[in-house]
């Protein structure tokens, strides 16, 4: 009679001797700081390259991090009053460059859902409509929730942010799959960011200009010697990016053009609805 449990047979060991007196001399890592030593030889021996090195590095120690080790903190939190006018809640959504927005009701600690900014072009068509059939559900974490698994939670939920909460079950910030994957391959760029110091305004070769979306409005005005001010005196900016938006009356599309104080703006990227660079040049009657 057969044996109803046969043994696997034991796989061969392909090591060479060699090998073998070499792993029990040099055993292999037996800590996270020793595997890093190991990458950072690896490198150096040629075997694997700088980025390859930095995106393993960042994988291991990512390891070991937590929500609460990225987060944006609650004082920085850009949110959204349910409560407020549609052309409040329009105006600080323009204002700053992101896509999805926390919304809370009564005090900041009651995140009601996350608004996303191209939502609220639905209320230009819609005015009628009801914010809160806008809002999507807000996933909470707890500040403990390692990296790793909060990356397999984006990822199979389709959220790209999460509110984060503390011990004391208070709101303590939020995070989005773009934190947690810029501690992989680094801070995470487009072909427009600059960096602080290079400025914010560049002559083209066709004698316009690239002007980014948070220029300072008094800079664009000491560049094209005009005076740039709101139709609406009321409305105060700082701004370029959010008074050309404001008076566009919605959330600009790449590629529009829009005319104001004798300048032709040509919007060129944008980002979470705001615009991210404009292409400046003076209005002509051919301009559209």
């Amino acid at each position: 009679m057969s044996d109803p449990y046969p043994t696997r047979p034991e796989r061969e060991d392909s090591r060479t001797l060699l090998q073998k007196i070499a792993e029990f001399i040099h055993p292999g890592p037996d800590s996270t700081d020793e595997l890093i030593d190991w990458l950072v030889e690896a490198e150096h021996n040629q075997i694997i390259g700088n980025d390859s090195r930095k995106m393993l590095e960042g994988v291991i120690r990512m390891a070991d991090m937590t929500a609460g080790d990225v987060m944006v903190p609650s004082t920085r939190m850009e949110l959204v009053n349910i409560e407020d006018p549609h052309d409040q809640m329009m105006h600080g959504v323009i204002d700053t460059a992101h896509s999805r927005f926390p919304v809370y009701e009564g005090e900041r600690e009651n995140i009601i859902g996350i608004l996303m900014a191209k939502d609220l072009l639905k209320l230009q068509r819609a005015p009628e409509f009801n914010i809160r059939a806008l809002l999507r559900p807000a996933v909470f974490v707890p500040e403990s929730k390692g990296l790793n698994d909060l990356l397999r939670d984006f990822q199979s939920n389709h959220n790209h942010l999460a509110i984060v909460i503390d011990e004391f079950g208070r709101v303590a910030g939020l995070i989005t799959i773009e934190d947690v994957l810029e501690q992989i391959v680094g801070e995470i760029e487009d072909e427009f960011d600059i960096a602080e110091d290079d400025g914010d305004i560049f002559g083209l070769a066709d004698r316009t200009y690239r002007i980014s979306g948070d220029t300072l409005i008094e800079r664009v005005e000491h560049t094209f010697a005009v005076k740039i001010e709101s139709t609406d005196p009321d409305d105060q900016f700082e701004t370029i990016g959010g008074l050309i938006a404001h008076e566009m009356g919605h959330v600009p599309k790449r590629g529009e053009h829009f005319v104001f104080a004798g300048l032709d703006f040509a919007v060129l990227h944008t980002r979470g609805g705001a615009v991210k660079w404009f292409k400046v040049s003076p209005a002509s009657d051919e301009t559209p």
